[in-house]
């Protein structure tokens, strides 16, 4: 089966999670082919169409993979093959986005939402609900001492794991500055997730305390995923999938948008990992079946489903 992954290219490179599911997909036998759409807004996707459609030929794809609604709306204006759409959350969390990955989605063959909450939306009844998987080889628990060591932190200081780079608006480092000023605990550090490996993000979500993520809102956050398969205790806001993947695994906490109350869960989350260690986030990933090759599975049948 040769699928086409359709996505944007404006930052320089595939974005790591699709990278990540493309590979898996390769490993179970896939041939994968990439189209980069560089552009901005809903006219600077269109003016690809050309060159999608050269590519198209090219590559003689038996079906088209888009990701993100503008992506997708882009390789529904060709009609010579069929084409899967996977939404992450950002086309349908943003109100100016949601109405042009709702046309996407009628015009697809088939849709993959990240979570059920984004597929309710925009009232997307024939769907599939696929999270992003996690490779349970590279994100994995490892002895917190040598983690540390490889990382060249300090032994005894505190770490916590923020979820993004601080610049980023939508993962709401303010809310948790704010909430690390409420805690009266010395020596600790918040470590901001920018310009690492991915070995070294593995690494470090064994080498911190707790993750933190503080988000306004999320499709399926990786973040929390990688977190949980390297039994990492984690304090998250309310958003996305959140809440279901980390279920009722002690050591991790759901929050509001407070900062009391974040500050209360990140005070109740260290304790935890100072007497237990680690959690057993990874037990309960891997029995919600979202390591990335179960996942690679269950999107090939997707594909088989469309191409029959």
């Amino acid at each position: 089966m040769k699928v086409l992954i359709v996505c944007s290219g404006n930052s320089g490179h595939i974005s790591t999670f699709i990278q990540d599911q493309s590979d898996s997909l390769h490993k179970q036998g896939v041939s994968i082919d990439y189209y980069l759409v560089l552009g901005k807004g809903i006219l600077g996707y269109l003016r690809n169409l050309p060159r999608l459609k050269i590519k198209i030929n090219e590559f003689n794809p038996d079906l088209i993979h888009a990701h993100y609604g503008l992506s997708g709306l882009l390789a529904t204006m060709q009609r010579g093959k069929k084409v899967v759409i996977t939404f992450h959350g950002c086309d349908i969390n943003r109100n100016i986005l949601r109405f042009l990955s709702w046309i996407a989605h009628i015009r697809a063959a088939s849709s993959i939402f990240v979570s059920q909450k984004l597929a309710k939306k925009i009232k997307a009844t024939d769907s599939f609900t696929i999270p992003c998987g996690v490779d349970i080889n590279i994100f994995k628990p490892t002895d917190k001492t040598t983690a540390k060591k490889r990382l060249g932190l300090c032994a005894v200081k505190k770490y916590i794991l923020f979820s993004s780079s601080f610049d980023m608006p939508v993962k709401n480092y303010s809310l948790a500055r704010k909430s690390l000023e409420r805690i009266n605990i010395n020596n600790i550090e918040l470590v901001e997730l920018k310009g690492y490996t991915r070995e070294e993000v593995g690494l470090l979500m064994n080498a911190c305390d707790i993750a933190l993520l503080t988000s306004v809102r999320e499709g399926s956050p990786q973040f929390v995923k990688e977190a949980m398969a390297c039994n990492c205790p984690i304090v998250s806001t309310d958003v996305g999938d959140v809440r279901e993947v980390i279920g009722d695994t002690k050591g991790c906490h759901i929050t509001t948008f407070e900062p009391e109350d974040i500050a209360e869960k990140i005070t109740m989350a260290l304790d935890f990992s100072e007497k237990n260690g680690r959690t057993q986030g990874r037990e309960r990933l891997i029995n919600l079946k979202l390591d990335s090759e179960t996942v690679a599975g269950r999107i090939i049948k997707v594909y088989e489903k469309v191409l029959s």
